[in-house]
């Protein structure tokens, strides 16, 4: 019997089949040509890129196993999104905006994959200034300011290279970057400064294959909103080494004492940066998807290279919401002021009433925030041996307490909790109180010391 195996060719050169080789009997026992071989198998795999995706909340958050307390009603001070318990409703400007977006019937179609010319001239003017102009050709919108920063990654890192993180930090940043193949460095905030960046460390880490550095200001899962001077430095850092920053700036019109806040483009004419940010925390609609990426390049730096890399990237999705979109000159323009002010005077109460509080519990350290809507708590883990670890004592303060806080674990930064500020006030307290009490009972040592440094 005569056997043949086929191999198949492309582009010239031979490609194996996964399967076995196909073999052809070319004369069957009764002369009858015959085709015999292998049935094909089922070989579906997940992606390498799936396989690297690892978000740090998740995984832990999704193993804790604890029960809360059933005599008492779960306060959950875990999720960062503003809307969750009904108390911080967006202004009703911004709601009759989106009304009339969608009554006008002008954007139910697609529209360009970096969002509407007449849309991003509107981000352009709201963020422009003297010292770092824009214009619409420098705004790419997306969808939320998550997808802001996987683009602003995805054009500017490639694999095998690496970004620096800031540590703690928003647990995103490195789920993307190892996702896409890049190595994540951490480098470090200092608590006993109001998480100021440890300068010397960050730019110990900077190599050749350094891509960008991440600045997060004001800070997820910190709440510090980093000073003029300080960022002054930080750019003095990037400069000497030649990094573009990726600034997430979505935070940045949430801070708690006016004029404290500087954004980091208008600080340097050198530094090309790629500035993140959205409608989800300002305005108060996380839900609604829309973010964007302002460009800072006035050294020509990234050139059209990047630009033109940003472009095609967003063709990955088509663009953000059309209706968001057609509705953001009325949201930007037209939201009133007080607003805004009511937003941030909601949260630096809970912040006051939070620092206050927790400062004089046994154990604990909160460092005070200025922003943003989350306050850090040191946990002194010595006075409480029976804990294994901030996730032991967080999941225990579950099933005693019924109140949910993040471990930060979750961030790179064990042996503290975050707290997120946007409970209603009542909530916040009865949250404070239980607190207390939790760690009161589980407190050993010298009554009433206080042996953690912390910022008091």
């Amino acid at each position: 019997m005569q056997t043949d195996s086929y191999i198949i060719q492309v582009n010239g050169s031979v490609a194996h089949p996964k399967v076995l080789d196909v073999h052809v009997n070319i004369q069957g026992p009764n002369g009858v040509e015959k085709m015999k071989g292998r049935k094909p198998r089922w070989a579906v795999r997940a992606s390498e890129m799936s396989k690297k995706t690892f978000n740090p909340i998740r995984a832990i958050v999704d193993t804790m196993t604890a029960v809360p307390n059933p005599n008492k009603k779960m306060i959950a001070l875990s999720i960062g999104d503003p809307t969750v318990f009904g108390n911080l409703p967006t202004d009703g400007q911004v709601t009759r905006a989106m009304k009339e977006a969608i009554d006008s019937q002008k954007y139910n179609g697609y529209a360009p994959s970096i969002g509407y010319q007449s849309s991003r001239e509107v981000i352009a003017k709201y963020y422009t200034c003297q010292e770092a102009p824009l214009e619409a050709k420098d705004v790419i919108l997306t969808s939320g300011c998550s997808q802001a920063i996987e683009l602003a990654l995805a054009v500017l890192a490639n694999p095998g290279q690496n970004i620096l993180v800031p540590r703690p930090g928003f647990s995103l940043y490195k789920t993307l970057a190892l996702s896409l193949g890049v190595e994540v460095k951490l480098y470090n905030l200092l608590p006993e400064k109001s998480w100021e960046i440890d300068l010397k460390h960050m730019e110990s880490l900077a190599d050749d294959k350094t891509a960008c550095i991440i600045i997060n200001n004001p800070s997820n899962p910190c709440g510090s909103v980093f000073s003029k001077k300080h960022l002054q430095k930080v750019l003095a850092v990037a400069s000497r080494q030649c990094v573009p920053i990726l600034a997430d700036e979505i935070y940045g019109d949430m801070v708690f004492e006016e004029g404290t806040f500087e954004f980091l483009a208008p600080l340097s004419t050198n530094v090309p940066i790629l500035s993140c940010g959205g409608l989800a925390k300002r305005w108060l609609v996380p839900g609604w998807r829309m973010g964007w990426i302002l460009i800072h390049d006035r050294k020509e730096i990234f050139g059209k290279e990047i630009r033109e890399g940003l472009v095609r990237l967003s063709q990955r999705i088509l663009g953000p919401c059309t209706i968001v979109q057609g509705a953001l000159e009325h949201i930007v323009n037209r939201t009133p002021q007080e607003f805004y002010d009511n937003t941030i005077n909601f949260i630096k109460s809970n912040a006051d009433l939070c620092y206050t509080t927790l400062s004089s519990v046994p154990g604990l350290c909160p460092v005070q925030p200025a922003g943003a809507m989350y306050l850090m708590v040191g946990i002194d883990m010595e006075h409480f041996p029976e804990f294994e670890s901030d996730v032991d004592f967080t999941e225990r303060m579950i099933s005693e307490q019924s109140v949910f806080c993040l471990p930060a674990t979750c961030f790179e930064y064990p042996n503290y909790f975050r707290i997120v500020l946007t409970v209603p006030e009542e909530m916040m307290i009865e949250a404070c109180r239980r607190i207390r009490e939790f760690c009161e009972q589980h407190y050993q040592g010298g009554e009433g010391t206080q042996d953690l440094e912390c910022d008091k």
